[in-house]
């Protein structure tokens, strides 16, 4: 999987970003890089997972406030901060709006390439929620007004009886609304349906 993730790295020092470029291909990943945040919101964003190597200290646009601008978007991505010039709030507030890392430079190796790693793994399960939820959703839309009643009084832990009860028809009847529900929600189960509905209600 790591062939097809791709690393950003926004460094306005040329041998910063060569530097970077070579370690992280080293690896395996797919490398794009960007003199300052300006370039980086010009670009289009590849499909899979990836990840944002960011210095904090540029000129216009600084890493932190490009970090805020990503987070209000869709384009957020995990960020790993990279700075010569870091401070401890500086490292807390980053850290706070949802950054992975902080590295101090001169860094490890390892040290940023296990902080990649952590990071494209959070976005391929970031991606995979949002799939999830779209899909769910898309699902959802399938059910018809009856199917859809059904489908939230079931997750709420009602029995056959008291759905029955509750929408004026048979327990025969809702039998039937409740296996249609489960294929068309691709459900193997009730745990299923109820971690479905949790997902689209967040």
């Amino acid at each position: 999987m790591a062939k097809t993730a791709t690393v950003y790295v926004v460094d306005d020092d040329l041998s910063v970003r060569k530097g970077l470029a070579r370690l992280i291909k080293s690896v395996g990943y797919r490398v794009m890089t960007f003199a300052s945040a300006k370039a980086y919101l010009k670009n289009t964003p590849c499909e899979g997972p990836s990840c944002l190597v960011l210095d904090v200290r540029m000129p216009e646009i600084s890493g932190i406030d490009l970090q805020k601008r990503l987070a209000s978007s869709t384009l957020d991505l995990p960020v790993i901060f990279i700075t010569g010039h870091g401070t401890v709030p500086m490292s807390v507030k980053a850290l706070k709006a949802g950054a992975v890392d902080f590295i101090e430079k001169p860094f490890d190796e390892q040290t940023l390439l296990d902080a990649i790693s952590a990071a494209i793994e959070r976005d391929k399960a970031a991606k995979q929620e949002r799939a999830d939820i779209l899909k769910i959703k898309k699902n959802l839309g399938s059910l018809t007004p009856r199917e859809n009643e059904v489908f939230h009084l079931v997750v709420q832990g009602r029995l056959n009886k008291q759905i029955a009860a509750e929408t004026g028809t048979s327990e025969k009847t809702v039998k039937v609304h409740r296996a249609r529900v489960m294929k068309k929600m691709q459900a193997d189960s009730l745990a299923d349906l109820v971690r479905m509905a949790t997902k689209v209600d967040h």
